[in-house]
């Protein structure tokens, strides 16, 4: 949501007049502390005001402060916005609470506040170069892969702000913000101006996109799922099921994306939940789970989404509870190298039914975001599961947008996700165990799917592993090893 300077300054005098900064002791109910209040959030350049109707989120830096979304009371702790659902949660005092987006993985935790940082009673006038100051702060601030991507931010500031000029046109600007981001190549970070959106992804992948994604379907249903005794597409044909031909003791399902899966634009997470939960109950049958012997995930061609809903799918594919992964986020605007503390998110089995056999995972270039944290959240999963294809794109963070005071907009990520023994996969994409081609000219010339038929014929063997959790002699001898 975008408001006027002016209206920015009336809505925090009415929250400054309102006693929002006083310290609150507990609310009317059980005695528990009030979440009522000013808050700054761990990490994320955040500042946030609660009150009994709204939850207002106020982007700072050390130069800026500009408002934010604005959700709604919807039920008791809860707020809803662009239909997704928060719940503020109070903590272990009244000064201290966390909050958790239905969508996402976690928390982010508060610390009360006396009152708004000085720069959010500041009028940002929309010139260039205070909109290129607040650009360049942003990242300074929250980017945390500087070092890993070679980028001396700083040195990319003495190089482009002396071009920014009071008359510098928005074109002009657009262009300056592009270049400056260019170099680090990372999929989570964006330049938009309106419908003008400049992005772009690791050298030598191709990100997904509507067109990719329906070579690549078309391809599929074509070369390996011809025939196939039972074929079916779900969730507004984001989620594809078959039991292939011959052998409906093995399984295919196909995910483009973790989200989108109502054919109404903007349908609420809760929505498109209810349709993911339709299609798994439709997939995964007591009778389904009971005779398969492999199934493969295919998300060579995935564009990311909701987090929430990849641990959500994991949670059908495990009978056991286990760590996905730990999430942490920069937290220190001076110290890259500064993170809240880690969370460990878990995968929790569903009550209904689930597949526990092995698993051959498909990956690519084109698997990003959500579809990238879904492959890790697989990788602790206890059972048989071995990634096939090529690196991930490399992106795991959530996505902070950063409105800037001439309407532009930044999208940035300043979160890592951990595996278990501290490593993350940012910038280089999850690794696969077996490399084979993945959706190559030559391949679809040739009519051929290494990745899929690889992983049909590794999960014929009905099994990967051999003594010692090490890939079994006869599946490298199948990928060629």
């Amino acid at each position: 949501m975008r408001i006027t300077t002016a209206s920015t300054a009336a809505a925090l005098t009415l929250l400054l007049t309102a006693g929002l900064a006083a310290p609150a002791t507990a609310s009317g109910g059980g005695g528990r502390p009030s979440t009522e209040g000013l808050w700054r959030m761990d990490g994320y350049g955040t500042v946030v005001a609660v009150t009994h109707e709204t939850y207002q989120e106020y982007q700072t830096t050390a130069v800026s402060c500009l408002k934010g979304d604005t959700a709604r009371r919807t039920g008791p702790g809860t707020y809803t916005v662009k239909g997704d659902v928060l719940t503020v949660t109070p903590g272990r005092d009244a000064n201290h609470a966390s909050v958790a987006t239905a969508s996402s993985a976690g928390h982010r935790q508060l610390h009360r506040i006396e009152s708004l940082p000085p720069a959010c009673t500041t009028h940002l006038p929309p010139d260039p170069l205070t909109s290129f100051d607040v650009f360049w702060q942003s990242f300074e601030e929250n980017y945390p892969f500087f070092a890993a991507k070679g980028v001396d931010w700083r040195a990319v500031r003495a190089e482009y702000r002396p071009r920014v000029h009071a008359d510098t046109s928005r074109a002009e600007l657009f262009g300056i913000f592009s270049a400056m981001v260019r170099p680090l190549h990372d999929a989570h970070v964006a330049v938009q101006d309106g419908d003008d959106l400049f992005g772009t992804g690791r050298p030598g992948t191709e990100l997904p996109s509507p067109q990719l994604d329906a070579r690549t379907k078309k391809f599929i249903e074509q070369h390996d799922l011809a025939g196939a005794p039972y074929h079916q597409d779900f969730a507004n044909g984001r989620i594809t099921y078959a039991d292939l031909r011959g052998d409906d003791h093995l399984g295919y399902l196909r995910i483009s994306g973790f989200g989108g899966y109502l054919p109404q634009e903007g349908a609420s997470y809760e929505s498109q939940l209810a349709a993911l939960n339709k299609a798994l109950d439709t997939i995964l049958t007591p009778a389904r789970v009971g005779r398969l012997h492999g199934l493969i995930i295919d998300l060579r061609v995935n564009g990311g989404g909701s987090d929430a809903m990849g641990l959500h799918i994991a949670s059908r594919l495990t009978d056991t509870p286990y760590i996905a992964y730990t999430k942490r986020a920069r937290n220190d605007p001076r110290n890259p190298s500064h993170h809240t503390h880690p969370e460990q998110i878990p995968v929790h089995p569903s009550a209904s039914p689930h597949y526990t056999g092995p698993l051959a995972i498909l990956t690519g270039g084109s698997t990003v975001s959500a579809g990238e944290t879904f492959t890790q959240a697989l990788m602790n999963r206890p059972g048989h599961t071995l990634r096939i294809g090529q690196p991930t794109q490399g992106v795991f963070s959530d996505t902070l947008t950063r409105t800037l005071p001439n309407g532009m907009a930044a999208w940035l990520p300043n979160e890592e996700f951990l595996t278990d023994s501290g490593q993350t996969f940012d910038g280089t994409g999850i690794p696969p165990e077996v490399r084979v081609p993945v959706f190559t000219e030559e391949e679809f010339a040739a009519g051929r799917d290494s990745g899929f038929s690889v992983g049909v014929r590794m999960l014929s063997h009905g099994g990967f592993t051999g003594p010692a959790g090490h890939l079994h002699p006869s599946v490298l001898r199948v990928a060629g090893k």
